[in-house]
């Protein structure tokens, strides 16, 4: 039976990936801060926990495990009176040294990146592992500089993993409701609307949550021993879509949805939730289609099952089952930057991002 340390259990991902990794015979041990343990639409799976987070954690609690998956980090841009230096050093440092003693030990390290490191797509031609990155966000930037980071860390001894994902969605017991399909998925289900923030026309590719678990899962049963970083983009080839395109297809899932945009919904209706300051004038640089092609190819065992089509039916049905109300929806834990600001702005955590 392998052995998996999970640090960030109780997010987003990490909450569906340590119950799909033990119903399939692994054996899981969690370590979380804690940011989002009280964001829950449903009961998580309970898992072996160390009270320790990514800051704290040793050679001593990572010792005797056969893989570390490294899911802590922060998935928002910086916030309050701090810098991005202030809020994503941190998140750099302490994947490396994480990384760092995980090639002492001899435990393989898996990263989750993001797809996002593309940025601008140009001419819209599908993008490989080779393409050009050109980060738009400090999100985005911070993945790429620590997959730069395990790649000089990486030699004979130490082959380190970084799975660039598409978009997630679907259920989760601490899903986000400020990634775009499960945000326009939400808004139907419980306010028979969608509402589009931007117009549309970015591209962008979307990974059923269940693709990206098992992406993880034959990671962990491969002995990749490269000598390098290998970077493998996550989803299917035809995940990519325009998000108008996204938004149309929410739309005709749920009796008596209506599309709209921001411009042309109610007067005065308050969109804070909705708020992205990464886009301008309606326009979203952040536009790129990418190739699935090589993980297909080289991951032994790995098939992406989930459509997006197929992905949004299970998600607006999973909605619709935990019957998914307005409040609800609205509840400001599933909102990765507002909760953070939160507990930031009301004195819970302070500047260095510790509960105090």
């Amino acid at each position: 039976m392998k052995k998996v340390l999970i640090i960030g259990h109780q997010g987003y991902l990490g909450s569906i990936l340590t119950h799909y990794l033990q119903e399939r015979g692994y054996y899981c041990v969690g370590a979380d801060i804690g940011f989002f343990q009280y964001g829950v639409l449903y009961p998580p799976k309970q898992v072996p926990m160390i009270d320790k987070e990514a800051r704290t954690i040793t050679a001593e609690d990572i010792k005797g495990f056969d893989v570390l998956i490294m899911l802590a980090g922060i998935s928002n841009d910086p916030f309050g009176n701090l810098s991005y230096e202030e809020i994503y050093n941190p998140t750099r440092d302490y994947a490396i040294r994480v990384a760092k003693i995980c090639k002492k030990l001899g435990v393989r390290f898996i990263f989750p990146s993001s797809c996002s490191v593309y940025g601008d797509g140009g001419d819209g031609s599908q993008m490989d592992e080779s393409a050009p990155t050109n980060p738009l966000t400090p999100y985005s930037l911070n993945k790429l500089q620590i997959e730069q980071d395990l790649s000089d860390l990486s030699d004979e001894n130490f082959s380190p993993i970084a799975l660039r994902f598409g978009t997630v969605f679907g259920a989760s017991p601490r899903i986000r409701f400020d990634v775009v399909i499960n945000m326009l998925s939400g808004m139907a289900v419980a306010e028979k609307k969608v509402v589009l923030n931007s117009n549309g026309q970015a591209w962008r590719p979307h990974v059923y949550i269940d693709d990206v678990c098992e992406s993880f899962r034959c990671c962990i049963d491969w002995a990749y021993n490269g000598g390098k970083l290998l970077v493998l983009n996550v989803g299917r080839n035809d995940g990519n879509f325009k998000i108008i395109n996204i938004a149309k297809l929410i739309a005709s899932e749920v009796d008596g949805c209506e599309l709209s945009f921001i411009s042309q919904s109610s007067e005065g209706e308050s969109h804070d939730l909705l708020a992205d300051r990464k886009i301008q004038d309606g326009v979203d640089k952040r536009t790129y289609r990418v190739s699935f092609d090589k993980i297909h190819e080289v991951l032994p065992g790995y098939q992406a099952k989930w459509p997006v089509e197929k992905g949004v039916k299970k998600l607006i049905k999973d909605l619709d089952r935990l019957k998914l109300n307005q409040d609800k929806f609205k509840q400001r834990d599933f909102y990765r930057l507002q909760h953070i600001e939160f507990l930031h702005n009301t004195g819970l955590i302070n500047d260095e991002l510790y509960f105090q």
